[in-house]
């Protein structure tokens, strides 16, 4: 089907529309803009900078997609934001594009739901199928895994990890990477466990469950150092899949610490 722009839109010459784009009324789509086959702007929408949307994508009113970072070292470089494909973009989310200092790149992947009034900050990295419930807040290049849920009111600092799978509650400040997995909640997030309806929701057998289950308690409740109970679990438990991804996630270290259970302490 052809493409449809409202008459009201201001759509520049130079945007690059695929096929059966919808664009409606008070639209604006800047020249640097390209919108994959079937995207849909329902109306009021901005979409500007080096950005990509991915096929499939809707964006409701206000959002307001690339505008330059929220970052005062930003000095005009021609970074990019890329948005994967079939992603619901909800009343006045707002999406900006990476800079020098963390890539050029904000990527978001395939499949999410952005509830209104989400914010993902520059040099950000999102995995697929994630959700952010209304007003979810991402600072600067946070990475959230495959299928992470963040909820409502919930705000993540700067170069924090989400690990895939995890769940954030409403009204958390994330200031620690989150384990693959990982439920976190209170006023500073601390780990309260597994997040174990996603766990079932996504099919995952009771086997890995169950070993999963042994390996947290281990790791977050066992003796001694931390490098000695992680030694423990790969040998118990290391031809796990779901077991190796939390091992490998903490192993990798960013540049936060990792959040613990409320009696652990900081790592």
């Amino acid at each position: 089907m052809p493409v449809s722009i409202h008459p009201s839109a201001d759509v520049d010459a130079r945007a690059r529309l695929g096929a059966d784009v919808s664009i409606g009324p008070f639209c604006v789509v800047g020249p640097d803009v390209e919108l994959g086959d079937g995207v849909t702007l329902t109306s009021h929408v901005v979409v500007t900078g080096r950005t990509r949307v991915g096929a499939g994508s809707v964006l409701y009113p206000f959002a307001s997609i690339g505008h330059r970072p929220q970052d005062l070292k930003y000095r005009g470089e021609p970074s990019e934001l890329v948005i994967g494909a079939r992603n619901q973009i909800r009343e006045y989310v707002t999406m900006q594009p990476g800079t020098e200092g963390g890539g050029m790149l904000t990527r978001v992947g395939d499949d999410c739901l952005f509830m209104a009034s989400a914010h993902v900050a520059h040099d950000c990295i999102v995995g697929d199928r994630v959700i952010l419930a209304n007003n979810a807040t991402l600072g600067g290049h946070v990475h959230v895994g495959d299928h992470a849920f963040l909820g409502g009111i919930s705000a993540v600092h700067q170069f924090v990890r989400i690990g895939a799978h995890a769940m954030v509650g409403g009204m958390t400040g994330v200031e620690a990477d989150v384990i693959p997995f990982g439920l976190v909640m209170g006023d500073r997030a601390k780990l309260n466990g597994l997040n174990m309806v996603g766990l079932e929701r996504r099919g995952f057998s009771k086997e890995e469950i169950k070993d999963l289950r042994s390996a947290y308690r281990e790791l977050f409740h066992g003796t001694g150092v931390m490098a000695d109970r992680m030694d423990r679990v790969e040998a118990e438990y290391g031809s796990s899949q779901v077991v190796a991804m939390v091992l490998e996630f903490i192993r990798s270290r960013g540049k936060r610490a990792l959040c613990l259970p409320a009696e652990t302490g900081a790592a």
